[in-house]
């Protein structure tokens, strides 16, 4: 049950900070360092969720006693995901989450906050973080920091190639944990829209479960 829900706040973790550090900010920046900050996080924004669709494998250390590892697709308002307990696709309609040990389909519509009850321990909100870029020896290193009163994960460190501004790895300090996520096999373009309908046939023995127009 432990490694369940670990594999689940994982998933919820890799699915909206994947989105999170990628996001174009709507904050008006102050300083030079905040306005290259911006600059780079637009320029991979572009990269993963422009028109021409990306994809990236991830490996995930959670505080050194559990890791997974899995493969994410995305393009315009369509995304799959790939772990070691779940097959995720959305077509931009329907959500459908298949869980391979139980043999389970579970359809959602692909807007419910349903679909992923962790979702909202990770959401993100630009303005209530501040921004700070720095050089490092692998990269440039950008470090949000939780403003004061504000909720959400306290700090994140990410660090951006910097020839092609893709994510290297990420470190997200939330509640009293660190998450470590690699990321690798970073690709942006050439995403067929093929990748993001659902495999019927595949899945045709499984148990269904419909939750569409359950909010």
């Amino acid at each position: 049950m432990i490694k369940q829900t670990t594999t689940t706040r994982t998933r919820s973790l890799m699915l909206m900070l994947v989105a999170f550090i990628l996001f174009p900010t709507a904050i008006v920046a102050q300083t030079p360092n905040e306005q290259q900050a911006r600059r780079f996080f637009d320029q991979t924004y572009n990269m993963v969720f422009g028109k021409q669709g990306s994809s990236l494998h991830y490996d995930v250390n959670l505080i050194g006693v559990f890791k997974t590892s899995g493969d994410i697709w995305y393009k315009d308002n369509k995304s799959k995901f790939v772990d070691e307990r779940y097959n995720v696709w959305n077509d931009g309609k329907t959500y459908y989450r298949v869980e391979r040990k139980k043999k389970t389909v579970t359809l959602y519509d692909a807007n419910s906050e349903k679909k992923d009850k962790y979702a909202n321990d990770f959401k993100f909100s630009p303005e209530d973080y501040t921004y700070h870029i720095a050089d490092d020896p692998k990269g440039y290193l950008i470090t949000l920091k939780l403003k004061p009163g504000c909720k959400g994960m306290k700090l994140v460190k990410i660090l951006l190639d910097k020839k092609t501004r893709a994510p290297i790895n990420l470190r997200i300090k939330v509640a009293f944990f660190w998450a470590h996520v690699n990321i690798s096999k970073f690709k942006s373009g050439d995403i067929s829209d093929d990748i993001f309908v659902f495999p019927l046939k595949t899945y045709a023995d499984y148990d269904c479960i419909d939750k569409r127009g359950e909010g």
